[in-house]
C-alpha cells in the first residue's frame, strides 16, 4: 500500500505535459506491436453444421483425427507446461499445388474436405485465377468449419508489457472465405487484419489482404498477371502458385495438416509464399514435436510449426495447431529481433 500524499496543486503547464507524455507512450506501444497472423476441445455455443464439398479422387485423403471431449481445467496457466516429443522421421519438403476437381455435394459438420484429382499436368479454373501446371503428387486439404475464436494476448513493446484481447472470425461457404483477426487493448486502440478470397482443390486462394491500424494498407492478388499489387507506394511482386497472406497462411497450414496428418511428420518443411501489406516473401515452416499446452481455455495437445527469421529484422513465428479444434490455431507467438513479442493464447470458441 502506498501512503497517501497531500494534494498539491500542479501548474497547468505541468499537467498538460504529463497528459501528453501518457498519450505518446500509448501510441508508441501500439505502433510497436507486430502485425499478428493471426483452440482445447470445448463444445461450441450451438451446433455448427456446414455444407461439405467432397472431391472425387484417384487416391483418397487420410481421415482427420477423431475429436475427443476434454473438460477444461480450472485456473489454467497461459504457458505450455508439458512437451511430448515425437521421434523425427526423415524430413519431407511439402507443397500443395492446384489441381482440377469433381464436386459431389453432401452434408457434414464442422469441416469441409477437398480432395484433388491426380493428373500429370493439371489446371485450376477459379475466379481471378490463372491456369498453372502442377506435378503428380498433390496435398489434400480439409478446411476447418466456420468459427469465432477468442484469445488472451500478452505482449511487450519497447520495454512495456501489456495485455489485450483478440478475436479470429473465420467464415466460408465452401467456395469463398473471409477471415478477420482483430487485436484490441484498452487505451491503445485496435489493429485489424482481413483476408478474402476463394476456395479450391489446393485450399485458400486469397484475393485481397488488408492491415489496418490508424490507416489501412492492402495487397491485391492479380492471378491473371501473376503479380501482387500493393496499395502503398511499393513495387509489385511476383505471385507464386499457392501464395498466401499473413492471415490466410495460418488457415492454409491448418487445412494442409488436417487433410493428411501423416504427410507432415516431425522435421517436415512447408514452404509458402506469404504476402504482407508491403512485401511478399517465402516463409518456411518446420513441423516440430507435439506439445501439450495449458491455455486459458483449457489443456490440449497441439502440433507446433516454426518459421525462423532469415534476415536481421524478420519476425520469428511460432504456431500451435490443435487437432481437437480442427487444427485451428490455439497459440501464436511472434517475436521480433529486439525481443519484443506478441503471445496470443486460446480462450474460447463459438459459432460465428
Amino acid at each position: 500500500m502506498h501512503k497517501s500524499q497531500p494534494n498539491l496543486p500542479l501548474p497547468s503547464g505541468t499537467m498538460l505535459g504529463i497528459c501528453c507524455a501518457v498519450v505518446l507512450t500509448h501510441l508508441a506501444v501500439l505502433q510497436a506491436v507486430p502485425a499478428t497472423l493471426g483452440l482445447a476441445n470445448v463444445p461450441l455455443a450451438r451446433p455448427l453444421v456446414l455444407r461439405s464439398i467432397t472431391l472425387a479422387a484417384t487416391r483418397p485423403a487420410a481421415p482427420a483425427p477423431t475429436q475427443t471431449a476434454a473438460a477444461p481445467q480450472p485456473a489454467p496457466k497461459p504457458r505450455p507446461v508439458t512437451v511430448q516429443p515425437v521421434s523425427p522421421p526423415p524430413a519431407a519438403e511439402v507443397s500443395g499445388p492446384a489441381v482440377p476437381t469433381e464436386i459431389v455435394e453432401s452434408t457434414s459438420t464442422a469441416t469441409v474436405s477437398i480432395t484433388p484429382v491426380l493428373t500429370e499436368t493439371t489446371t485450376v479454373a477459379a475466379p481471378e485465377a490463372a491456369a498453372s501446371a502442377a506435378p503428380l503428387a498433390v496435398a489434400p486439404v480439409t478446411l476447418p468449419g466456420s468459427a469465432r475464436v477468442k484469445y488472451d494476448v500478452v505482449a511487450r513493446a519497447k520495454g512495456l508489457q501489456y495485455q489485450a484481447d483478440a478475436e479470429l472470425l473465420w467464415r466460408h461457404d465452401g467456395k469463398q472465405y473471409e477471415a478477420r483477426l482483430e487485436v484490441s487493448a484498452l487505451l491503445l486502440g485496435a489493429r485489424t487484419q482481413t483476408s478474402q478470397g476463394t476456395l479450391g482443390a489446393a485450399g485458400l486462394a486469397p484475393v485481397r489482404f488488408s492491415n489496418k491500424s490508424r490507416s489501412e494498407q492492402a495487397a491485391h492478388f492479380d492471378y491473371n498477371n501473376a503479380r501482387v499489387r500493393f496499395s502503398a507506394n511499393t513495387p509489385d511482386a511476383p505471385l507464386q502458385p499457392g501464395a498466401q497472406d499473413r492471415l490466410s497462411v495460418v488457415l492454409q497450414l491448418a487445412a494442409l495438416l488436417a487433410g493428411e496428418p501423416a504427410r507432415y511428420p516431425t522435421g517436415s518443411r512447408i514452404t509458402l509464399q506469404t504476402v504482407g501489406p508491403r512485401d511478399a516473401d517465402s516463409w518456411v515452416f518446420v513441423v516440430e514435436p507435439a506439445e501439450l499446452l495449458n491455455l486459458p481455455g483449457g489443456e490440449l495437445t497441439t502440433i507446433k510449426l516454426t518459421r525462423q527469421p532469415r534476415r536481421e529484422f524478420d519476425i520469428k513465428v511460432e504456431l500451435w495447431l490443435a487437432p481437437a479444434q480442427n487444427y485451428l490455431p490455439v497459440r501464436t507467438l511472434l517475436t521480433q529481433s529486439n525481443g519484443d513479442f506478441v503471445d496470443q493464447l486460446w480462450h474460447s470458441t463459438s459459432a460465428p
